[in-house]
């Protein structure tokens, strides 16, 4: 059964962290493509980063060097860790999977997604 459930969302000043966390059943981490997608209102959905199904790590730029996506196995968990925030960083955080390398994903989107979880940076 698939389930993604986020965590970890917040309010915070601009130059802080957040951590997010998204449990995952029914994928499986260097198997299939697993990320983290933010949008805001009036804005198309960004892919802020992704793990693939090799392990693979890409980032969109405005966030490289300051956000880190990682999987715990223990755990099951997808993790965001955000670092360095700033007020444009505000959004609805999603985590999303699909099957396979992220290249195979039908017209380039996740097929599941979280429930989202709201971050709030501000200056």
């Amino acid at each position: 059964q698939v389930q993604l459930v986020e965590s970890g969302g917040g309010s915070v000043q601009a130059g802080g962290s957040l951590r997010l966390s998204c449990l995952v059943s029914g994928y499986t981490y260097r198997k299939d493509c697993l990320g983290w997608v933010r949008s805001t209102p009036g804005v198309e959905r960004d892919e802020v980063a992704t793990i693939d199904a090799d392990g693979t790590t890409r980032y969109i730029v405005p966030v490289k060097d300051r956000f880190t996506i990682s999987w715990d196995n223990a755990k099951n968990t997808l993790y965001l860790q955000m670092n360095s925030l700033k007020p444009e960083d505000t959004a609805m955080y999603y985590c999303a999977a699909s099957v396979g390398y992220c290249y195979l994903r039908r017209n380039g989107r996740f097929s599941d997604w979280g429930q989202g979880t709201q971050v709030t940076v501000a200056s």
